[in-house]
């Protein structure tokens, strides 16, 4: 299964739970883990709190450790502006792995699946979804 998402580039966070909660409708297999994978090196999969305050303070955090405006040498080798967006992403990885009980994603109240572009600009984003079932 699989999803393709249109981001903003620049830090974007996008909510992909419940566009993933209808792909599992369609699967046959209820107990097991699911695997959420972004294809890409500038984007980012993890679990978190969707609310804004939170995207502006792991944006910050993120800032301080890869700066966008930093001279990457990254930069020297295609001509481009996102060394910050690969390092970033390399540091929250490009994939998650959620149990699934009785058909349902086990997340506690608040964990969101939120896909992060960090690339200099939009993007068309594959999202990977693989129901992988347990004895």
């Amino acid at each position: 299964m699989k999803l393709i998402i249109k981001t903003k580039g620049h830090c974007d966070f996008i909510n992909l739970t419940e566009k993933i909660k209808e792909l599992l409708d369609c699967s046959e297999v209820k107990d097991g883990v699911v695997l959420v994978f972004v294809k890409g090196t500038t984007a980012a999969i993890t679990i978190m709190e969707d609310e804004l305050g939170i995207f502006e303070d792991l944006r910050n955090v993120l800032e301080k450790i890869a700066p966008g405006k930093a001279d990457y040498k990254h930069h020297l080798k295609w001509g481009d502006n996102n060394g910050a967006g690969h390092i970033k992403s390399a540091l929250l990885k490009p994939e998650i792995l959620i149990p699934l009980e009785k058909g349902k994603l086990c997340l506690g109240a608040w964990q969101q699946i939120i896909l992060i572009d960090f690339d200099e600009k939009p993007r068309e984003r594959e999202i990977i979804v693989k129901v992988i079932k347990t004895y």
